[in-house]
């Protein structure tokens, strides 16, 4: 029955949502120390909401059930298109993927928080994290092609 659940289930669903939201931390704070258009507030609610799309989801249909594909496909695509508000054309260059990217790769930890996978939203906290801190600073060694946003444009 909808709406009926136990006292540890409701413990169950409050820790996998903290979960989602502390996993996202390190990247919102990244980008916000990055000063990017998303940030600290951001990538928290990201995945705190895509881990409670899920579990509402396996509330409502079933683990088991085939309308999870669906559910995923539109955690996909509406995370997606916060994204998209992250990118910015300026010239021929497009500045804000790298953030985008990584609002996308949160709403899927939150999904995989939501399923129970804590070690695929670890990795992906992880890696993200890592990609977004030290990948920077190697863009600026590599050579000037022309096509690269300059140090002093923001992604």
């Amino acid at each position: 029955m909808i709406g009926s659940a136990t006292t540890a289930e409701m413990l169950s669903h409050v820790m996998s949502l903290a979960v989602a939201y502390a996993l996202a931390l390190p990247i919102g704070w990244n980008r916000e120390r990055e000063e990017r258009s998303a940030g600290i507030r951001t990538f928290p609610l990201v995945a705190m909401a895509a881990c409670g799309f899920v579990l509402v989801a396996i509330g409502v249909l079933g683990a088991n059930s085939p309308g999870q594909g669906r559910i995923l496909e539109g955690l996909m695509t509406g995370v997606g298109f916060i994204g998209g508000g992250a990118i910015l054309k300026h010239g021929t260059q497009a500045l804000g993927t790298a953030t985008a990217a990584s609002l996308w790769a949160t709403g899927a930890l939150g999904a995989a928080v939501g399923y129970g996978l804590y070690d695929i939203a670890a990795i992906l906290t992880a890696v993200t994290y890592v990609t977004l801190r030290y990948s920077a600073p190697l863009r600026k060694e590599l050579p000037d092609t022309g096509a690269r946003v300059t140090p002093s444009d923001r992604e």
